[in-house]
C-alpha cells in the first residue's frame, strides 16, 4: 500500500534544523534502502513542511519513522499526518 507521510515544520526550519540534519538524512536513508520510503523532500518557498511517500504493508511501519525522526523528536515538526494513497499512475520502485 501507498502512503503519504505530510510533515509541518516550525517557523526558521532551515536555521534550527542544521544540528540534527545529518541524523535526519541518515534515518531516511534507512528506510529508502530497505524500499519503503519512495520519495521525499521538503516543500519551497515557503520551506514550511515536506511530503513523504511510502510503500508498506502497514502504516505503523510509518509511525515507527516519525517517532524515531530526529526532526520530530527535537520539535522541529509540531505536527504531522499520514494519508493512505491510491496510486492510478506512474511508477515507482
Amino acid at each position: 500500500m501507498y502512503f503519504l507521510l505530510f510533515y509541518d515544520y516550525v517557523d526558521n526550519i532551515l536555521e534550527l534544523r542544521t544540528p540534527f540534519r545529518e541524523a535526519h538524512l541518515a534515518h531516511v536513508q534507512n528506510y529508502a534502502k530497505r524500499g519503503e520510503l519512495l520519495l521525499g523532500g521538503a516543500f519551497a518557498n515557503p520551506a514550511d513542511g515536506a511530503a513523504i511517500a511510502f510503500k508498506v504493508k502497514d502504516k505503523s511501519i510509518i509511525e515507527d519513522f516519525v517517532s524515531n525522526d530526529p526532526y520530530v523528536v527535537n520539535r522541529l515538526v509540531p505536527t504531522w499526518r499520514i494519508r493512505e494513497w491510491t496510486v492510478v499512475v506512474g511508477s515507482a520502485s
